[in-house]
């Protein structure tokens, strides 16, 4: 692709201003995509990639506003007039201990690391399917294959998006569309900067996720990855 190819593919990132979102962004724009971006706020979108052009488009996507998903996939279609990608990137990582009796947390946690991304795949669905080669790229976490601390709420959802995911690899199968779940560990962003357990050096770069991103986009559909686990720690269970 050429950097300004107009028939590039579109790819929707949700969660896009900030940490891997941002850098997934910065490695497919790099490669020539037509980008549609969603966050919480178009002015950060505005304010870390300036404004918006012909490869481009800035959408408000708030994962506990149905209407602003509806709206994005609507506003891309009618910009591009297609959809070849999906990257469910947007999640919570917000502390409920097993013992926490949180259900305002649990709520938003299930809202942003399930139900948003189930949201955004039914939308996309009949777009990538039409395509005979779409792409849903879910950034889902080594918690939802295992458990490693005392965060239920986090582990649950991530476990429920695995089960989302595979649900959307067997569903869009047959019409070409491959689902790709990137599970890493701990990953130099703001999320991860509680842990003492690695250094931020010795954590995940967010742009060597970026990079697996577009490998699960580029493969080909004799050839996809249903999981990548990605460490930076010795794992013996994985």
């Amino acid at each position: 692709m050429t950097t300004h190819d107009k028939n590039a593919p579109v790819i929707l990132i949700s969660g896009a201003n900030r940490g891997i979102g941002a850098a997934i962004v910065r490695e497919l724009k790099g490669a020539g995509y037509r980008l549609s971006l969603g966050a919480r706020s178009v002015e950060k979108l505005e304010e870390a990639y300036g404004s918006s052009d012909d490869m481009t488009l800035y959408a408000r996507f708030d994962a506990y506003e149905s209407k602003t998903a509806e709206d994005w996939v609507a506003a891309t279609v009618e910009r591009f007039g297609r959809i070849d990608g999906l990257v469910n990137n947007a999640g919570n990582g917000e502390h409920v201990h097993l013992m926490d009796d949180n259900e305002d947390a649990l709520d938003r946690l299930w809202e942003v690391n399930v139900k948003a991304p189930l949201r955004l795949i039914r939308l996309c669905m009949p777009h990538l399917e039409e395509t005979g080669r779409g792409r849903v790229i879910n950034i889902v976490s080594l918690s939802g294959k295992r458990v490693r601390n005392a965060f239920v709420g986090y582990n649950m959802t991530k476990y429920a998006m695995m089960g989302l995911h595979h649900t959307t690899r067997f569903v869009g199968w047959d019409k070409g569309v491959r689902a790709t779940a990137i599970c890493p560990s701990f990953v130099r962003t703001e999320m991860s900067a509680y842990t003492k357990k690695v250094t931020p050096d010795e954590m995940i770069q967010p742009e060597t996720l970026a990079g697996l991103v577009r490998t699960a986009i580029e493969l080909p559909n004799t050839a996809a990855m249903a999981e990548m686990l990605v460490n930076c720690r010795l794992e013996d269970t994985l």
